[in-house]
């Protein structure tokens, strides 16, 4: 009986501190995930999409079933570990345990898939152009709730909004 009160005690601290640090764990419906890639963004081989809180996996999974390439950022460790085992063996997904504040984008990212907490919006719009001016590309952005500020809108369909970077020079250092 203790052990399962520990167990429990341990995943709600799990999942209560990611909390403070960004949006909780909600997972994205099966009707939305179609919805966002049939209607509002198509993905194509050639898409690598990052998913910032990645959650379970559920997003990388659909990215994947659509011949995309899919990356995970997702701050809480048990979800990293769900993800990781319902996803095992598909060499297209990939989940990560990390703070997308310090965890850079892969080279090749096209798309980012964003559930937005409205305390955020300024902090991953920031991060989301850092990663973009980075790689040397505009990203396109799909969020579902919150907008992000500073990025150019491109397309609404319902709760979710696709977003494009702007690229912006380098500066040359000396």
């Amino acid at each position: 009986m203790q052990l399962l009160i520990w167990t429990l005690l341990a995943i709600v601290l799990l999942f209560g501190f990611v909390v403070f640090f960004g949006s909780p764990y909600v997972r994205t419906l099966r009707s939305d995930r179609k919805r966002v890639f049939d209607e509002l963004y198509k993905l194509t081989p050639d898409d690598h999409v990052v998913d910032l809180g990645s959650g379970d996996g559920v997003v990388l999974r659909e990215i994947s079933a659509r011949g995309a390439k899919a990356f995970g950022i997702e701050l809480n460790p048990a979800l990293v570990l769900i993800a990781r085992f319902l996803s095992r063996g598909d060499t297209r997904v990939k989940t990560v345990f990390g703070n997308l504040r310090t965890t850079t984008f892969p080279d090749d990212t096209t798309l980012v898939y964003a559930f937005v907490n409205t305390a955020h919006t300024e902090a991953i719009s920031r991060i989301i152009q850092r990663e973009s001016d980075r790689i040397g590309r505009e990203l396109y952005v799909v969020s579902y709730g919150a907008s992000i500020p500073r990025l150019k809108v491109e397309k609404k369909k319902g709760a979710y909004t696709l977003y494009r970077t702007t690229l912006r020079p380098v500066p040359l250092t000396v």
